[in-house]
């Protein structure tokens, strides 16, 4: 994996085969931040990544300026990688072990930009379920993105908050933000 734009541009970034993660692929990361870019400043947001895995998307927000990220994932291997490599690189992660559903059961404050990439085996009923505690438990700004990554057979389209969804190969991104009730 590599970092894709930002002040760790070009930086490849090699996560132990021992890893039980899929992660995001670079076209896939690319086109989701050149989305991105238009909606947020990097510099001025907090992000949480749930289901971190490598820290993928943690490093490449780092990289691009974010200056506080929580990482969540349940594995203390890939805990120890993200501490370790954003040590290294010099980036304000965070990182969490804990299962994702715990951890949103817990609320501790709202983030301008929220990604989660699931086990694809989710099902979309446990992807809904992640939508519906960001906003029910309020980790998510009035301003913010939630982004899930999910197979491309899946749709959220019918959820209330969705917004918007992207297909990339074989797998999507769907948008959501908080919305008012009518």
């Amino acid at each position: 994996m590599r970092i894709i734009a930002g002040k760790l541009k070009g930086r490849r970034i090699i996560a132990p085969k021992k890893l039980p993660v899929r992660p995001t692929t670079d076209r896939s990361k690319e086109a989701l931040f050149n989305i991105l870019n238009n909606r947020l400043e990097w510099d001025s947001i907090s992000a949480l990544d749930l289901f971190a895995g490598t820290g993928n998307i943690s490093y490449e927000l780092g990289s691009r300026g974010v200056n506080e990220i929580t990482s969540i994932d349940q594995n203390q291997h890939c805990i120890f990688f993200i501490t370790k490599t954003s040590e290294i690189l010099e980036l304000p992660i965070f990182p969490i072990k804990s299962a994702v559903n715990d951890f949103l059961q817990r609320p501790t404050r709202a983030y301008d930009f929220i990604f989660a990439d699931p086990p694809y085996s989710f099902t979309l009923e446990e992807l809904i379920s992640i939508v519906d505690q960001v906003i029910l438990y309020q980790w998510i700004s009035d301003i913010g993105i939630l982004v899930i990554e999910h197979d491309k057979h899946l749709s959220m389209e019918t959820h209330p908050h969705w917004e918007e969804t992207r297909t990339y190969g074989s797998n999507r991104f769907s948008f959501f933000r908080k919305k008012s009730r009518p």
